[in-house]
């Protein structure tokens, strides 16, 4: 079981930025991959974005495209998600998820450990 803290969640306003990062610890490896997922109120948990650890593919929804990035820092086991040009739309509950599979799935329930979510707030 991998152990994922999330971290950086915050109020912004609109056109701002924030930057998630996720510790990993526990039974981590080279063969799994990350993803970012988000939850607003009164609305299902939709894929933000994906990366393979080991060769670091990616995957975006195509809402984040072009605005979100996500990244990894391999010697501190920890992924990102750098979040710019942020709008109201944006509010969510961000939470991080690993999978065993090393593949930027999109689907959360490819996830098998899940983050407690860190709160994105933008202002109008």
């Amino acid at each position: 079981q991998v152990q994922l803290v999330e971290s950086g969640g915050g109020l912004v306003q609109a056109g701002g930025s924030l930057r998630l990062s996720c510790a990993a610890s526990g039974r981590t490896s080279r063969g799994y991959s990350m993803g970012w997922f988000r939850q607003a109120p009164g609305k299902e948990r939709e894929f933000v974005a994906a990366l393979s650890w080991s060769n670091g593919i990616t995957n975006y929804a195509d809402s984040v495209k072009g605005r979100f990035t996500i990244s990894r820092d391999n010697a501190k086991n920890t992924v990102y998600l750098q979040m710019n040009s942020l709008n109201p739309e944006d509010t969510a509950a961000y939470y991080c998820a690993a999978s065993r599979l090393d593949v930027p799935f999109m689907s959360d329930w490819r996830y098998d450990s899940w983050g407690q979510g860190t709160q994105v707030t933008v202002s109008s």
